[in-house]
């Protein structure tokens, strides 16, 4: 019997480990997940109790969240890089919906207003401060250059290979990308997104995805790095550059660049001053080494 029972267990196991490996999140690596039952795997991602779907995009907030809680493993926790806002990346406060909360945090008491990228939009000030809106991101400009290469590209090629990428990878309707141009090496992509219906993506996760995947920092699970292909020729991104367009023009105070045109103003005025000065000495040199001509010519004459 016990060697029968030892062929029944193992058969079990080996059942049961590929069921356990597959009980994994496709579409973040960051998620932690566990077989609650058969065929049944929940996922959750670290620094957040609310499950995740798998088959879609996890929301910005919820990413950046992730990426602030150290992992429980027995590594060194790196942290990210490449992100394009100023401020770069802090830990979020984020609805239970995944959306960021109008109003942001730091540790030091310090709060300013995000848009639904997560991106600054006021000056910073105190826990006082007053965010009465989430406004929404409409636009994301995203511009990027490609290494050089021995094929050239077209134009239109370029653009179905982008929308496919996106459609395929980052889950967008081709109807949230509204251009794409190309002007060798520099290729620029605008994603417009006025209202987001509940069943689709956000451009501010997709951007975010798209981020990550640029600087070899993926957030699938696969971890595969990002290849993009024109007609079977590779198509090697160099450098990323995103901007975000809201609803609503930001409401940063007039101070910086009220300093900004101080400055510009002084340098201008201490330019001319120095000008005018350089011409009265000119003019000065001129006016004396002319007065000297004249006394020398006037002794001569004199002179018997």
């Amino acid at each position: 019997m016990e060697p029968l029972f030892g062929v029944v267990l193992g058969l079990i196991l080996a059942v049961a480990s590929p069921a356990q490996d597959s009980c994994t999140c496709a579409t973040n690596k960051w998620a932690v997940c566990a077989q609650d039952g058969p065929g049944n795997c929940t996922c959750r991602l670290a620094g957040s109790d609310h499950p995740l779907d798998c088959s879609t995009l996890t929301s910005k907030c919820f990413l950046m969240k992730a990426e602030m809680t150290p992992l429980k493993e027995k590594r060194l926790w790196r942290p990210p890089h490449g992100l394009s806002d100023s401020d770069g990346i802090y830990n979020p406060d984020c609805e239970d919906s995944g959306v960021f909360k109008a109003r942001q945090c730091n540790q030091s008491s310090t709060c300013w207003c995000v848009n639904t990228a997560g991106v600054r939009r006021t000056e910073k000030g105190g826990r006082s401060l007053n965010c009465s809106e989430l406004v929404r991101t409409r636009w994301i400009y995203i511009e990027l250059t490609h290494k050089r290469s021995s094929t050239a590209f077209g134009a239109a090629d370029v653009a179905e290979a982008l929308t496919q990428l996106f459609e395929s990878r980052y889950k967008l309707h081709p109807k949230y990308i509204a251009a794409i141009k190309y002007d060798p090496p520099l290729i620029q992509i605008r994603l417009d997104q006025t209202k987001k219906p509940r069943w689709d993506v956000d451009i501010a996760d997709v951007a975010y995805y798209f981020e990550k995947d640029v600087n070899n920092d993926s957030v699938f699970h696969s971890d595969s790095r990002l290849a993009v292909s024109v007609n079977g020729d590779a198509l090697a991104i160099e450098k990323l550059w995103i901007y975000y367009v809201d609803e609503k023009p930001p409401q940063f105070c007039m101070r910086q660049l009220a300093a900004g045109i101080s400055a510009v103003v002084t340098v201008v005025v201490l330019t001319a001053g120095i000008g005018i000065a350089v011409l009265l000495i000119l003019r000065w040199l001129r006016t004396r080494t002319y007065k000297k001509f004249e006394c020398k010519e006037m002794r001569e004459i004199k002179a018997p």
